[in-house]
């Protein structure tokens, strides 16, 4: 029962944060957005953190681009899992989404679970969604 409740509420939140959705932006976007998130958690999952470097914001990337070190960071850690938890839209016009990542240590075996808030904007010129919050923290906490 406790089970059925909580599928309930997740199902009513995704509801809403879909809702939420649909009233700021076009049915092509909101498609748009959908595919540019799961394109992005796929190379987060199974890629590179070099390819997740093009989904990242042109402007973010300019003036504040991930580092070699940062990136060499990253061959230390295999991820798990990556789940989105919620996704909203702002009052500025971009989209957060909360998404649950596993990590685990390649060094250690040791899993743990991260997570991370995502921000997306839409490029008006470019006709794309581009993630402005950089690269997912793995080490939070840590």
């Amino acid at each position: 029962m406790r089970r059925l409740i909580q599928l309930l509420m997740l199902s009513s939140l995704l509801v809403a944060s879909f809702m939420t959705l649909a009233a700021d932006f076009s049915r092509k976007q909101r498609t748009m957005l959908e595919e540019t998130q799961n394109a992005y958690g796929s190379t987060i999952r199974w890629g590179s953190m070099e390819d997740a470097v093009g989904y990242l914001d042109p402007e973010r990337r300019k003036t504040n681009p991930p580092t070699e070190f940062e990136l060499n960071r990253y061959s230390q850690l295999r991820v798990s899992a990556y789940r989105e938890r919620s996704t909203a839209s702002l009052p500025d016009g971009t989209v957060e989404r909360r998404v649950e990542i596993g990590v685990i240590n390649i060094n250690t075996q040791a899993e743990r679970l991260v997570t991370v808030v995502e921000r997306w904007r839409w490029d008006p010129e470019g006709k794309r969604w581009w993630q402005f919050n950089g690269l997912p923290d793995l080490w939070q906490g840590h």
